[in-house]
């Protein structure tokens, strides 16, 4: 009974728009790939991890991925680090942002109001927009005309990276692929079909909730701001399972998870090492599996 009264408070609008949604793939990923390179999504992991080490491990680490650091930098106002490494041989850069290991500092710096960016046009998360903003004008003298250009990192550092990435599609550099791994959301819908035609692969696993972060409240789907994930989301499973799902399939995803206690199991599956772990039995083959959405509409109104 609570359920009913519930739905019918909705309005007619929010009920034709999650019709709408439920019924039809929109606001999916650009790229849809039929199958994924572990390999590649191992050598930004990698890199993603070595923003977290000490400044002598990093030229090691990039040069296993045939890099080198061309600039590598701390910025204290935010908080921050970076470097971006560069391969000649293929002309190409990689730029990797450090996240956080606290993962409930994800759960309180997130809850900001977008606001529009001028930069990109689009409405972002503000923190992470300056801290982007801040990043792109340290990075820019060290781009090389022509350059294919990735972004990469977790957590926030992947919040950071994406953001990067759109403001260096806006100045017309090829972005050749963008990988975070844990990322929270940080553009509404609007944003996400603004640029959904980036090569933007999620990387999350089944129990961190960081990429679920703000939580999708189906109530103000009128609304455009609300956050908004954009890209192809690939979850990794045991061994060498992993699923793949965009659009409104990832924004369910957060319906059973949002609901639960922030626990250990959800640190541990937010760890930059579990990522590497998981990736690794991945390779050199992976078994792509269907995903099995458990979600239920009612949840979406807090009814049993």
């Amino acid at each position: 009974m609570r359920a009913l009264n519930a739905l019918f408070k909705l309005n007619v609008i929010n009920i034709f728009i999650i019709f709408l949604i439920i019924q039809q793939p929109v606001f999916a990923a650009a790229p849809n790939s039929e199958t994924i390179d572990f390999l590649q999504i191992k050598k930004h992991a990698s890199l993603a991890n070595a923003t977290y080490q000490s400044n002598p491990k990093i030229p090691d680490i990039a040069q296993l991925a045939n890099y080198k650091i061309t600039h590598h930098e701390k910025i204290n106002e935010f908080e921050v680090s970076f470097f971006v490494a560069t391969n000649d041989i293929d002309k190409s850069h990689i730029i990797a942002v450090r996240g956080t290991s606290n993962i409930e500092n994800v759960f309180i710096d997130v809850a900001f109001k977008l606001i529009k960016d001028n930069n990109t046009g689009a409405y972002l998360h503000n923190g992470f927009s300056q801290t982007a903003n801040s990043i792109y004008k340290k990075i820019r003298p060290y781009i090389e005309p022509g350059y294919k250009i990735s972004t990469t990192g977790h957590s926030m550092g992947g919040a950071v990276a994406l953001i990067i990435a759109m403001r260096l599609d806006i100045d017309q550099h090829y972005i050749k692929q963008v990988v975070t791994f844990g990322q929270p959301k940080v553009t509404n819908i609007t944003g996400a079909l603004n640029f959904k035609h980036l090569n933007l692969l999620r990387i999350v696993t089944p129990g961190d909730l960081v990429p679920l972060v703000p939580p999708f409240d189906p109530l103000d789907l009128n609304d455009l701001d609300i956050y908004w994930h954009m890209g192809e989301e690939i979850i990794l499973k045991e061994g060498k399972d992993y699923s793949t799902i965009d659009g409104i399939e990832s924004m369910l995803r957060a319906t059973k998870f949002t609901q639960e206690a922030l626990s250990e199991r959800n640190i541990i599956h937010h760890n930059m090492s579990l990522y590497l772990n998981m990736i690794n039995k991945k390779i050199p083959e992976a078994n792509r599996v269907p995903y099995k959405n458990d979600y239920n509409i009612f949840n979406w109104f807090n009814a049993n």
